[in-house]
């Protein structure tokens, strides 16, 4: 029987290939029906907006292409998915056979005693070339299992990369916005401390002449100290968010360009939510997650397949002779062809303990998926309540501002005409100057929460994800 007819014979005698394990099927997971800061559910969804159309500041928007670009923990994410994609070929590979080159030359001197029993020389020369086979036959698909594994981790990594430039974007835009109420609580402490050298000189002025006491003047003095210290502490957080957001820049420490005020900050006028079962496919988190949940489920399979017999086939062919100049010849020609089939015996239950294991590890898998997609909602609902109630407060605090200048106002006059103290002006002069920091805070809480609803929606990215090079890879789940 020639090698051909004794191969296919061989592959004719083995079991139908089959591939152990469970098939991954998304778990079932109770979800709410709608959303419970807004009650009825909504089809649309805020996420379906692409940023640069959310963030409607051409400034902003070009930070954020920076971002995109220069942002070395976005530059880690890509490269862990080519490292999965190297995983993924390196593991299937094993699929197809392996066939090595080699080639010897050496020079052996028999003793004595080998010669006088068998004869021949003292000393002689062996040369060999040839090539050697071996194919590992994935007769229960252990090595499909792995395959499968490395991929949905591939996936996997492909959806962190999602997730890793959705907050990039966001933590963008977050900062900006921290620094633009920065920029305008510094712009109000020094017009605040503008008015406090006014109304230091006006005390002392009143004082010289005789119409108030010492005691105005000095209070008017230590107000201009403590705005003062405020216009410094401002100047510090300015040049230390400055600092923050030229690193997600991917850029040194420095000066950052400005846009708009954080007052003109455009916001939607409705902001949709969609449905709660809409993250599963939209979170790139989630999406992550639920790689990491199939390929521990395809980990049980490789497991449970190592329960099983291994078989390979194994071939040579070359040639090998005493002497260089026949190497090639036809009377130098070897070669070999085998089947190998191994079944584990005993080894104290470790393969049994290698699907434990597995199967232990898609369980915390299970809950690891099952508690993102708890906290996911709970991001959305705090995103939700967070944008509405910093809405109704900023409303609020703007009404509160027009007020306290009213009263600023008759508090003046009152003193200019000698019908009140300094003290009452102090004390409206520190209420308008606590309101106006307190609606700049409020507008950027607004706006903040705005983005991490963005953020927590999915944020508008496609959601699947992309396929390897290699054609025969796959589809995602």
């Amino acid at each position: 029987m020639d090698r051909r007819a004794l191969a296919l014979t061989w592959l004719a005698a083995l079991p139908a290939s089959c591939t152990l394990g469970p098939d991954y099927v998304r778990p079932d997971v109770e979800l709410p029906a709608a959303w419970r800061e807004l009650g009825a559910p909504e089809a649309q969804s805020l996420a379906d907006t692409p940023w640069w159309e959310l963030f409607d500041d051409p400034v902003l928007q070009e930070l954020i292409q920076i971002a995109l670009a220069e942002n070395k923990d976005l530059a880690i994410a890509v490269e862990r998915i080519e490292e999965a994609r190297a995983r993924w070929g390196f593991t299937r590979a094993d699929l197809y056979p392996r066939v090595d080159a080699s080639a010897s030359a050496g020079r052996t001197r028999l003793s004595e005693n080998a010669l006088q029993t068998g004869g021949g020389e003292v000393e002689d020369s062996v040369y060999s070339v040839g090539a050697t086979a071996f194919w590992g036959l994935d007769v229960f698909g252990r090595i499909r299992r792995a395959t499968e594994a490395e991929l949905e981790l591939l996936y996997a990594t492909e959806e962190t990369r999602r997730a890793v430039v959705l907050a990039l974007v966001a933590s963008v835009a977050q900062v900006y916005v921290e620094l633009r109420d920065f920029d305008q609580r510094l712009a109000i402490a020094l017009r605040t401390l503008q008015s406090r050298v006014e109304y230091v000189e006006l005390a002392r002025v009143r004082f010289e002449g005789g119409l108030t006491s010492e005691l105005d003047w000095r209070q008017a003095e230590a107000e201009l100290h403590r705005t003062a210290g405020l216009v410094h502490q401002f100047e510090l957080l300015v040049a230390q968010k400055e600092n923050e957001l030229a690193v997600l820049l991917g850029q040194n420490p420095g000066p950052i360009a400005r846009g708009l005020e954080i007052g003109a900050l455009p916001l939607p006028p409705e902001v949709p939510s969609g449905l709660p079962a809409e993250l599963l496919d939209r979170r790139p988190d989630l999406l992550s997650a639920e790689h990491e949940l199939a390929s521990a489920n395809a980990r049980i399979g490789e497991a449970k397949a190592l329960l099983y017999p291994s078989f390979a086939l194994t071939g040579s062919f070359g040639w090998e002779s005493t002497e260089l100049g026949d190497l090639l010849d036809a009377p130098s020609r070897t070669w070999s062809f085998g089947a190998n089939v191994l079944q584990p015996i005993f080894n104290a239950g470790q393969n049994r303990r290698r699907v434990e294991v597995s199967e232990s590890q898609q369980r915390q898998a299970l809950y690891s998926y099952e508690q993102s997609i708890l906290i996911a909602l709970r991001e959305v609902e705090d995103a939700l309540v967070g944008y509405r109630k910093s809405g109704e407060r900023r409303g609020t605090d703007e009404l509160r501002v027009e007020a306290e200048r009213k009263v600023l106002d008759l508090a003046e006059l009152r003193y200019r005409g000698g019908v009140a103290d300094y003290l009452e002006v102090l004390e409206s002069q520190r209420s308008l100057f606590d309101a106006e920091l307190s609606a700049s805070e409020t507008a950027r809480d607004q706006i903040v929460s705005l983005i991490q609803l963005y953020r927590a929606l999915g944020g508008g990215w496609p959601t699947e994800p992309e396929q390897p090079e290699e054609a025969s890879a796959p589809a995602a789940p």
